[in-house]
């Protein structure tokens, strides 16, 4: 499932984080590239223990636990401190599939990559190139988005950044252990907990939504990993 969420950082909050991150010492990207991914990347990014990637990785971590939809398409059981990167001047990231386990650097806790997570700090307008390519069965998904709004995919998707060829897109990305490890399990959650919630707008109080909620939540008891 790839689905976007709009406004997980305000315009104030975009503005305030492009400022700290204008001001931060880069490093190349492939510091973090798994063996496969050293040869196809091509960025700049913050290291994983630098002041202002752990600030603004909490600022970003408070801002998902107050979006509804995050928590209703993830389903978040873990989520590895979000990091931040920089593509100019045509840098890129070829196709690649994300590392299946990553440690967190400062704790040594590893998490399973079941989502990936792409959140946009550069309006469209501010780059040429830079789009997230997606591919899954239905084919090659291209995203860019306002800065601001996120976009979540299955880490297992192959997937890549194409050249910047003008400006900086600037993003944080992370990565998501859901407590549903499928993601087709995932996206029947999902869009059953959207109906629900339609259901509870359009015909308020009807008797369908409390067995319907039941059905939801006996899913999730029969699939979640804790």
């Amino acid at each position: 499932m790839l689905i976007t969420i709009p406004d997980v950082l305000s315009a104030t909050e975009v503005m305030q984080a492009r400022a700290a991150l204008d001001a931060a010492d880069w490093v190349d990207g492939k510091v973090t590239a798994g063996y496969q991914a050293q040869g196809v990347k091509e960025n700049l990014q913050l290291p994983e223990g630098h002041p202002t990637s752990i600030k603004l990785g909490e600022r970003v971590l408070t801002a998902l636990a107050r979006s509804p939809l995050f928590m209703s398409a993830a389903l978040p059981l873990r989520v590895f401190p979000p990091m931040f990167n920089r593509y100019t001047g045509g840098g890129h990231f070829g196709t690649h599939v994300d590392t299946a386990i990553r440690a967190n650097a400062s704790t040594g806790q590893r998490i399973r990559t079941d989502i990936s997570a792409t959140l946009f700090l550069s309006s469209p307008e501010e780059y040429d190139g830079g789009d997230l390519s997606v591919e899954d069965t239905y084919g090659v998904h291209s995203v860019k988005l306002p800065a601001g709004h996120m976009v979540l995919y299955p880490a297992t998707s192959l997937h890549r950044v194409t050249p910047v060829t003008r400006g900086a897109r600037v993003a944080s990305f992370f990565w998501i252990q859901s407590m549903i490890r499928s993601d087709a399990d995932r996206t029947l959650l999902y869009d059953l907990d959207t109906a629900i919630q339609r259901l509870a707008v359009e015909t308020p109080g009807n008797s369908a939504a409390v067995p319907l909620t039941g059905v939801y939540h006996n899913l999730l008891r029969r699939w979640a990993e804790m």
